[in-house]
């Protein structure tokens, strides 16, 4: 099944509640949360506070994508928040084998990122243990990028792990509108990371709509 995961990186936050409704409407599963610390990417968003909030609005799943340094200090702050699932990215810890451990202690689901230049080998030994595996298609930190042609063939070698883990999800994230989603499904993605398609001028609900359409 092809589903999308709206960010809300790319959301008016001052429409954050007429926003979350809109995904509701539209039978939205998951919630894209990308949490930047300035220091693992350039950019900042938001932590745990906002997410608490988030969580009273929105029906779905909320996934938070950790771009940050020393995720394993934050870990239990982000599930009290509501988070049913947390990624982590390969190149954020030195003990990632721990880390996932630690993230299904709390009972949620584990999801590792890795971005466009880092090699799959780095994911390999906890491929059992991940629920996801998330494929950077941009450079982390900023929204609007185009999406790098090479992370295709990334994903296409990585259908091996679904073999290991026949539970395993793909996401990507980064680059993806409605010209070029149908494609990315076509890698072997389950689900996609949408945030300027979606929260652009002609507002979410029209997008959805469009979107919804296109993948059908």
């Amino acid at each position: 099944m092809r589903r999308i995961a709206p960010s809300i990186l790319s959301m008016n936050f001052l429409e954050l509640q007429s926003g979350l409704e809109s995904l509701n409407e539209y039978g939205i599963e998951v919630l894209h949360l990308d949490v930047m610390d300035g220091n693992f990417v350039p950019n900042i968003s938001f932590g745990p506070c906002v997410i608490k909030d988030l969580s009273k609005a929105f029906d779905g799943l909320l996934e938070a994508h950790l771009m940050i340094e020393r995720p394993e200090d934050y870990i239990e702050e982000f599930v009290k928040a509501g988070c049913g699932r947390i990624i982590v990215h390969a190149e954020s810890t030195k003990h990632l084998h721990r880390l996932i451990q630690q993230i299904k202690s709390f009972g949620v689901q584990a999801g590792v990122a890795i971005n466009p230049a880092t090699p799959l080998s780095s994911i390999e030994e906890v491929i059992t243990d991940v629920d996801l595996v998330l494929f950077m298609s941009v450079n982390p930190g900023f929204g609007g990028q185009s999406f790098i042609p090479s992370v295709g063939e990334k994903i296409r070698k990585a259908k091996k792990y679904k073999d290991i883990n026949n539970s395993l999800i793909f996401e990507v994230d980064g680059g993806v509108g409605r010209s070029n989603v149908n494609d990315v499904f076509e890698m072997g993605i389950d689900l996609v990371v949408m945030g300027s398609a979606i929260f652009n001028q002609d507002g979410p609900s029209h997008n959805l709509k469009l979107i919804q359409n296109e993948i059908s």
